[in-house]
């Protein structure tokens, strides 16, 4: 996975607000509700760097420890720098860091887990990355909380004649070949709630959209750059109207007149 899904430092600090607003409480109070009295260890899949740790430690009982699964060194060692996050009693978690791909996951990476987590995971895996994530989660037999794989919908205000041209070229990349892989891209989260299923486990989701509009200009602004460049990428030949398209709406971003809901979808899986 480490040849193809690059994620730089300054993207994922510029979304992790967002982020924040847009999973689901409700299923992560639901998911919480499922632990097992006592200390809790919580697996992080494609932690990045930490961005679901900070968001699920403050709402979750002590004391805690958090395994951050990884393939980039770089970025799960800087999610295990600095002050640990508190839990809802005060006290710092604990903060372990695993390097490696999750196409080799298995129950033992995710030994004496309570509880396992993902953040915008789902969607850049494959689908035999994601039945061997599900795999070791069933095996395990802990609660699962995935939050935020894209689905592949998209609102534009105002809206434009190139919207769903683009839309679909956008998610026609999300599931391309790359460097002997296909991703899943807005079919990941069904995908894995097929599995969960099929295991004989209960599944809860909920939609969990980015909002964005002047408030976040320019989480807008980055995310509507790589939304509109991996859709040419995929379609060369809408360049000529693609850069008419993108520099009309970065002029409405400027001016504060462009909003847009990406939506996301957040699932739990319990046994």
């Amino acid at each position: 996975m480490s040849e193809i899904i690059e994620v730089s430092r300054d993207w994922l600090k510029l979304r992790e607000p967002e982020d924040a607003r847009a999973r689901s409480a409700r299923l992560a109070r639901a998911a919480l509700r499922r632990l097992r009295p006592g200390p809790i260890t919580i697996h992080d899949l494609g932690s990045g760097t930490g961005s679901m740790m900070r968001w699920l430690v403050p709402q979750s009982p002590g004391p805690q420890t958090w395994v951050l699964h990884d393939w980039n060194s770089d970025l799960i060692d800087r999610a295990a720098d600095g002050i640990a996050p508190l839990d809802r009693d005060g006290r710092p978690v604990a903060i372990l860091t695993r390097t490696g791909e999750l196409s080799e996951l298995d129950a033992d990476h995710l030994d004496g887990a309570s509880l396992v987590t993902a953040s915008a995971l789902l969607d850049v895996l494959t689908s035999d990355e994601i039945r061997a994530v599900v795999r070791a989660c069933v095996a395990v037999g802990c609660p699962v909380l995935l939050s935020l794989s894209v689905t592949g919908e998209v609102g534009l205000e105002p809206p434009d004649p190139h919207d769903d041209v683009v839309a679909a070229a956008f998610n026609a990349h999300q599931e391309r070949h790359a460097g002997g892989r296909r991703l899943m891209g807005p079919a990941g989260a069904a995908h894995a709630e097929r599995l969960f299923l099929e295991a004989g486990w209960s599944v809860r989701t909920a939609r969990s959209p980015w909002r964005l509009g002047d408030h976040e200009p320019r989480l807008l602004e980055r995310w509507f750059e790589g939304w509109l460049d991996a859709a040419l990428e995929q379609r060369p030949d809408l360049r000529d109207d693609g850069t008419a398209y993108g520099a009309l709406r970065s002029a409405q971003v400027r001016r504060g007149a462009l909003s847009a809901v990406v939506q996301h979808t957040d699932l739990m899986a319990w046994p």
